[in-house]
């Protein structure tokens, strides 16, 4: 089963941006599913953004505008662009990939914390 490394979360103030990075342990072709859920603590995960391996994303309304999902395929890598930030964006953030061939697989996460 493919394996996901995150990376790029940390603290920012609000108003600020960072950039997640999810890297896959298999080449990022052929048909699937791949993107970011998020989970602040006490809650239920929830999806963020999801890209579609024909390009296609669904991103949810509470980050439309802000955040931004993206792939660098040669590099089987996707992305969270993630803007003006605020303190409820405040998670774990999973990166997230779905073949299948195998159903899903979930990354270890990277905090987000957004506070002045």
């Amino acid at each position: 089963q493919v394996q996901l490394m995150e990376s790029g979360g940390g603290l920012v103030q609000p108003g600020g941006s960072l950039r997640l990075s999810c890297a896959a342990s298999e080449s990022i072709s052929g048909l699937y599913q791949m993107g970011w859920y998020r989970q602040i603590s006490g809650q239920q995960r929830q999806m963020v953004a999801l890209m579609d391996s024909y390009g296609n994303t669904d991103v949810t309304d509470s980050v439309k505008g802000r955040f931004t999902i993206s792939r660098d395929s040669s590099k089987n890598t996707v992305f969270l662009q993630m803007n003006t930030l605020k303190p409820e964006d405040t998670a774990m953030y999973y990166c997230y990939m779905w073949r299948p061939t195998y159903g899903g697989a979930w990354g270890q996460g990277t905090l987000v914390t957004v506070s002045s």
